[in-house]
């Protein structure tokens, strides 16, 4: 079974075609760390909640969508090494970033069950 990292992210819908340009931009280098799969969603149908949500989880503002991304990793081990390598990576700091990193947030998830 694999490790995913997701992430949840604001990006102002001005900024959608630089968003996708960074996925581009980062996709070989998160490969080079042993990424298996990279996927980012830009958001069409994320309702406001009453007691939580996407938007609200982000505090989403007016002019912004919520992007739901995540990376495929073989392993945990494999994740956490290539975190800890791109933390000193120039090309990573290099990066253009066009979100509100503040509001974004991340986690990493065991596979527990997998079908296609």
């Amino acid at each position: 079974m694999s490790y995913i990292t997701g992430f949840l992210t604001p990006v102002k819908t001005e900024n959608k075609d630089r968003y996708i340009e960074s996925a581009r931009v980062a996709w070989p280098l998160f490969k080079g760390y042993g990424a298996l799969a990279h996927v980012e969603n830009w958001g069409t149908d994320v309702p406001d909640g009453k007691l939580t949500s996407f938007p609200m989880a982000v505090k989403l503002e007016d002019g912004e969508v919520v992007v739901f991304s995540w990376l495929v990793w073989p392993d945990k081990k494999t994740a956490d090494d290539a975190w800890a390598k791109m933390e000193k990576d120039p090309a990573f700091a290099d990066m253009d970033m066009p979100f509100d990193g503040k509001r974004m947030m991340w986690g990493g998830f065991e596979t527990v069950f997998e079908e296609r």
